[in-house]
């Protein structure tokens, strides 16, 4: 059949993924085509109307600095911001904010329709169509044909979403949108492997139906930590978020309603999400907990946004919702303008993926999000941005981009997928990384910039801004490692701590007790400050943890050449400090013979790996785990 129109790129969905990738595509130069089932429903967020986390915003951050767009999105539509982890190191400090939802999928839209070499179709894809082993087009619902080169499935939730409330159900990817039915079949005639997943979402509230007066009050950051390297300054007017909590009434009462509970009474077929757990999981699992706290989140600055309950992730029908609600503090007499639901959907085994998230079965046919068996919308993200930049370098004959885990959570991400699958819906956090202290927020810039540059999605400008920021740094730190403290020292001002000998400002740094702040008050480090707010952070963080960051990367190299290291039978890993129950009770379970058969054991990190090497050498040379 002659197509409808041609493409080099056509991306299959409008969510977070679909828009990096097309985004990405169109950016680097191809003729792209968006396909969705609604314009109006581009950058939708689905759930929590929030961008970023722990794990997550670190891949906010690595969008930016490769040059996607949901940092940009973030910030520019964000009301409440918030640095994650502050009282735990670095290495872990991770941004978040909360969206106006409104005013985000808004801005997205107008991003993708004024994107040069970027056409939006309303459609639904329906099938894929091959020639032999290779993506040629797609065929939408209602006859039309795209030709293309490349295709990148971004489907989110739709591929055979099907709802549940109770136990009702009702065929739909997103409340009130239809699912994708055809695409998942067409899969499947090509002979991918396919999975069954579920998600859901809490209650909505009406937002002067609250009780505000009752809860607890959660402020924002007074100096807010943006996504985007570009952002100085906040957009819209800030808002606060409240606290509250379940009761043991409200447990009781999710206790007796089980039964009709989807997930406890055989409705559900799909996996949820184990870090992000429904009501009901959370009460069944730990039932020795007499309450779960939850935040009530505003939607949007407007006065009829409403109230987003997280934290009661529910899929129970609407009168035992409504019971539910009304027992929790200041929601007495809320009322409940969208009932929480789950959603069962399709997905693909991510191990049929190279690390260009390209498919093994078939060529040029990539995916990216959901559809590979991840959750949240920042994972989604990262994985559009990777597909669609590797779709079009594909088209163009260009080398792909493969991320390494040892330089970005996006490529922690992917490796993840790809080598070992998922059990349950996947989500990054910073635990997943090995080197943590090297994937910090501060320096996704220096890590990822060059090649996003070279890709052609960063432009010359910010590319420059990154390569003086880079020389600053090196100076700075060239200049702390070799300047004594005497000399510096400000007129009428005493050493902020005792010197013992001939130590340098960085070997001041260093000390526990001793800050970037502290040092400048007392010394005159004109090198030090005429640096930008955040490229002081860098700069201390460098200093201070340069023993940790070298211990690290000898620990990768020893793990990378010892990955042969057999697991002796009767070595107890139960006593490995540190070592997650969960990665226990696998290595317990499939007993592997060596750390690189552990290393494939699905949710077995590579930071656990280290932990085991460490540990086992321990055993052989003591007999013992721990001294």
């Amino acid at each position: 059949m002659r197509p409808w129109e041609t493409f080099e790129v056509v991306v299959i969905g409008g969510g977070h993924a679909g828009i990096e990738a097309a985004h990405a595509a169109a950016r680097i130069g191809c003729e792209t085509a968006l396909v969705t089932m609604d314009v109006r429903a581009i950058g939708r967020m689905s759930c929590n109307p929030a961008i970023g986390g722990i794990g997550k915003g670190q891949i906010v951050r690595e969008i930016d600095a490769l040059g996607g767009v949901m940092g940009k999105l973030a910030d520019a539509t964000g009301i409440q911001f918030r640095l994650l982890n502050r009282k735990k190191g670095p290495a872990v400090w991770s941004p978040r904010c909360q969206s106006d939802k409104a005013r985000y999928a808004e801005a997205a839209q107008r991003l993708i329709l004024s994107t040069p070499r970027l056409t939006v179709i309303e459609g639904v894809a329906d099938e894929l169509l091959v020639d032999g082993d290779r993506i040629v087009g797609v065929r939408l619902q209602d006859g039309r044909v795209l030709g293309a080169r490349a295709v990148v499935i971004a489907s989110g939730t739709f591929m055979n979403g099907l709802i549940h409330i109770g136990l009702e159900t009702q065929p739909a990817g997103r409340i009130g949108e239809p699912p994708a039915v055809g695409l998942p079949e067409s899969l499947r005639r090509l002979g991918f492997e396919m999975g069954r997943l579920k998600t859901g979402t809490p209650p909505r509230l009406l937002r002067e139906s609250v009780r505000y007066d009752v809860l607890e009050v959660q402020e924002g950051d007074p100096d807010p930590v943006f996504f985007s390297f570009d952002t100085t300054s906040v957009t819209l007017p800030q808002t606060v978020c409240w606290i509250t909590y379940t009761n043991p009434e409200v447990h009781e009462i999710i206790r007796n309603n089980l039964h009709v509970a989807p997930m406890y009474c055989g409705r559900i077929r799909g996996i949820g999400p184990r870090y992000c757990p429904s009501i009901e999981d959370k009460v069944v699992r730990f039932a020795d907990k007499t309450h779960h706290q939850l935040f009530l989140e505003p939607e949007g600055l407007d006065p009829d946004a409403w109230i987003y309950i997280n934290g009661l992730s529910t899929s129970l029908p609407r009168e035992i919702q409504e019971e539910i609600v009304h027992r929790i503090r200041g929601l007495e007499d809320a009322v409940i303008v969208r009932y929480a639901y789950a959603v069962e959907y399709d997905f693909v085994l991510p191990h049929q993926l190279k690390h260009t998230l390209e498919t093994k079965r078939i060529e040029g046919l990539f995916h990216a999000g959901q559809v590979n068996g991840t959750t949240g919308y920042e994972e989604a993200a990262g994985q559009g941005l990777v597909a669609g930049i590797n779709a079009a370098l594909k088209v163009r004959r260009r080398p792909p981009l493969v991320l390494s885990r040892h330089e970005s959570y996006i490529g922690i991400m992917i490796d993840d997928l790809v080598t070992k699958g998922v059990e349950d819906p996947y989500r990054m956090f910073t635990s997943r990384a090995e080197l943590r202290l090297l994937l910090r927020i501060d320096n996704a810039d220096l890590r990822l910039s060059e090649y996003g540059y070279r890709i052609g999605l960063l432009p010359e400008e910010r590319w420059e801004r990154v390569q003086q920021k880079r020389a600053r740094l090196r100076r700075a730190i060239e200049f702390m490692n070799t300047c004594r403290p005497g000399p510096c020292l400000k007129p009428e001002q005493t050493h902020p701590v005792p010197l013992k000998g001939h130590e340098t400002l960085a070997v001041l740094l260093k000390r526990p007790e001793m800050t970037l702040d502290r040092l400048l008050e007392a010394y005159d480090v004109p090198e030090i400050a005429g640096l930008a707010y955040e490229e002081r952070y860098s700069m201390e963080l460098e200093i201070k943890y340069e023993g940790y960051i070298r211990r690290q990367l000898q620990e990768l190299e020893r793990m990378k050449k010892r990955l042969d290291l057999r697991i002796p039978p009767d070595f107890p890993v139960d006593r490995v400090p540190g070592l997650r129950k969960e990665i226990v009770e696998k290595l317990q379970k499939y007993r592997p013979e060596t750390l690189a058969d552990a290393l494939r054991i699905q949710g077995v990190t590579p930071a656990a790996v280290v932990l085991l090497s460490y540990y086992i050498d321990r055993w052989q040379r003591t007999g013992r785990v721990t001294s």
